[in-house]
């Protein structure tokens, strides 16, 4: 196949294409090379064979023209992060929900009808949890008083109890809880319009936490794993929020990379007019002390610090159940944590 993969400069989005054209795929790269990513506004060194355009989602024109020819299109390009305040919000808005409308609406367009969605687990907001008293239940926003106090975990919003953690599968109710958490959902409810209007199909990978080589260095949009690298690289320990506990699954890019490999193979046998999401997580669910403590180890120190701070848009739990995307598309995490933590501790960090 002839693939777009829009984003194709960035952290995941090369990895994919590298997946891609080891699979043997055509590829095509549209990248604004937005300067917050790219700060030295050049393409980098990508598979030979890759074709490279300089263009953003948001521009109808060159979207077309990277449209032509394609069989499906891979969307990676969004603006990634909690963010710091509501003044990033016409920012994430613009690049990832008017880019997405940009995008589909061109594919309308043009008889592309096969798109795989970059989606997040940020569209849960809290994980699952569990109530002894009153079984499944969603916590409501943490309040400053309590994270302030110290207490982390979310209580039962029925009796005030507390709750153990679980598993999110895909049919978990959705909440975004920050700017960036409500773009995502938005994206997926506008490439769901778009499948119904035209018959299209679409399938949506909500990561979970990546990370890899390459991540970006020394932002606050990135995540919490280049966060502690870029920490470690300056000599200075990393700084891990509330107590640490926060529950995460942490996937390799090199995972999430085969992940839409494997969607892209799938997405063109569904139905027309039809949307599917899939987690995309390793199954290894761990803290982020826990991820603080191995990397600052294989790194060969500082040790961690839990500083006790918190930030409102975080959430406390949060873990993938990818049966889904097990079973129906034949993937498998192959990197585990220990290895990926002991191969990301020394990698490169994108400048």
């Amino acid at each position: 196949m002839r693939i777009l993969v829009t984003g194709g400069a960035g952290f995941i989005g090369s990895a994919v294409v590298r997946s891609l054209a080891t699979a043997g795929h055509e590829v095509r790269v549209l990248d604004a090379l937005l300067p917050a990513v790219h700060p030295s506004g050049v393409m980098p060194v990508l598979p030979k064979g890759v074709e490279a355009r300089h263009g953003d989602v948001r521009d109808a024109a060159a979207v077309e023209r990277a449209l032509a020819g394609v069989d499906a299109v891979c969307h990676q390009a969004a603006m990634v992060g909690l963010g710091l305040d509501l003044d990033d919000a016409p920012g994430y808005v613009g690049c990832n929900d008017l880019g997405t409308a940009v995008l589909l609406a061109a594919m309308a367009r043009s008889d592309v009808r096969d798109l795989v969605l970059a989606g997040s687990m940020v569209v849960y907001g809290e994980g699952r949890y569990r109530c002894p008293a009153h079984g499944d239940v969603s916590p409501g926003p943490r309040r400053p008083a309590d994270l302030e106090a110290g207490r982390f975990e979310p209580p039962c919003p029925r009796c005030g109890a507390g709750l153990s953690p679980g598993l999110v599968a895909e049919g978990a109710p959705t909440d975004p809880r920050s700017v960036y958490a409500a773009t995502k959902l938005a994206q997926e409810h506008l490439a769901s319009a778009w499948a119904r209007a035209c018959g299209g199909r679409v399938l949506t990978l909500r990561y979970h936490n990546v990370y890899g080589p390459g991540m970006p260095r020394d932002t606050p949009y990135a995540g919490v794993a280049s966060l502690f690298r870029s920490a470690l690289a300056r000599g200075e320990a990393p700084r891990v929020f509330e107590d640490g506990g926060q529950r995460r699954d942490f996937v390799h890019v090199r995972d999430v990379a085969e992940a839409n490999v494997a969607a892209l193979a799938a997405v063109g046998g569904r139905l027309p007019g039809s949307a599917r999401a899939y987690n995309v997580g390793s199954g290894e669910v761990r803290t982020i002390r826990e991820m603080a403590v191995a990397l600052a180890a294989a790194h060969g120190g500082p040790v961690p610090v839990v500083t006790g701070e918190y930030r409102l848009g975080d959430v406390r739990h949060i873990t993938a159940d990818s049966a889904r995307l097990r079973g129906e598309l034949g993937w498998r995490a192959r990197v585990p944590f220990a290895d990926g933590m002991t191969e990301f501790a020394t990698a490169p960090l994108r400048a």
